[in-house]
């Protein structure tokens, strides 16, 4: 059975502080009923995206490897290694089966905070 695709909050919710987050590695908030995956790279770029593996299913993105591919900051799915542009949730690399991209979430850092979804900030990335 599979859960229905959460809304996203009108206004930006205020998941942690920048602080909060250690570079290369992710965290998860609930943000709108869904699990999201924040992920701050090592330049200080934050992003967020759905936890959700669409591949196995398990909440489990923010586990995953973070790193580049050329100039994309990516993450690989730790299940099955799949690849994801986290500025896009784009499927670069589908390791085998078709790919399937992840929902990713307007993030913006305000004033050492870090804030995820909210149409008003969509294209801030940090």
């Amino acid at each position: 059975m599979t859960a229905a695709p959460t809304a996203r909050p009108e206004a930006a919710v205020r998941v942690c502080a920048l602080t909060d987050l250690v570079p290369e590695r992710g965290s998860v908030a609930l943000v709108g009923g869904a699990q999201v995956a924040i992920v701050r790279t090592h330049d200080g770029r934050v992003y967020a995206l759905d936890n959700r593996d669409p591949y196995s299913g398990a909440q489990i993105i923010a586990r995953g490897l973070v790193g580049t591919r050329g100039d994309v900051p990516t993450v690989i799915s730790p299940m099955y290694k799949q690849v994801w542009d986290l500025r896009t949730g784009e499927c670069l690399d589908g390791a085998g089966s078709d790919p399937m991209a992840l929902r990713t979430w307007p993030v913006r850092v305000v004033e050492g905070a870090v804030l995820v979804g909210g149409a008003a900030i969509a294209t801030d990335r940090g």
